[in-house]
């Protein structure tokens, strides 16, 4: 299973919610592909834990707002 290094791009502040550049997790997916694109909820999950940010609500979860890289 891959393992995703997921960044935030840039700096928003929507409905309550900053989210900062650089902010960013470590992500282990079954999937092959983009977990941004396919696994969005593992990702807010992920950033909800770590950060103790909704990015669903933000409104920065998609490819505008964060980059993925595959790490492993």
């Amino acid at each position: 299973m891959p393992l995703y290094r997921i960044t935030t791009k840039h700096r928003t502040n929507a409905n309550g919610v900053l989210v900062e550049p650089g902010m960013s997790v470590e992500l282990v997916s079954k999937s092959l592909s983009n977990p941004v694109l396919g696994d969005s909820s593992a990702v807010a999950a992920a950033f909800m834990r770590v950060y103790g940010i909704d990015l669903k609500k933000a409104c920065a979860l998609n490819t505008m707002y964060l980059s993925c890289e595959r790490i492993g």
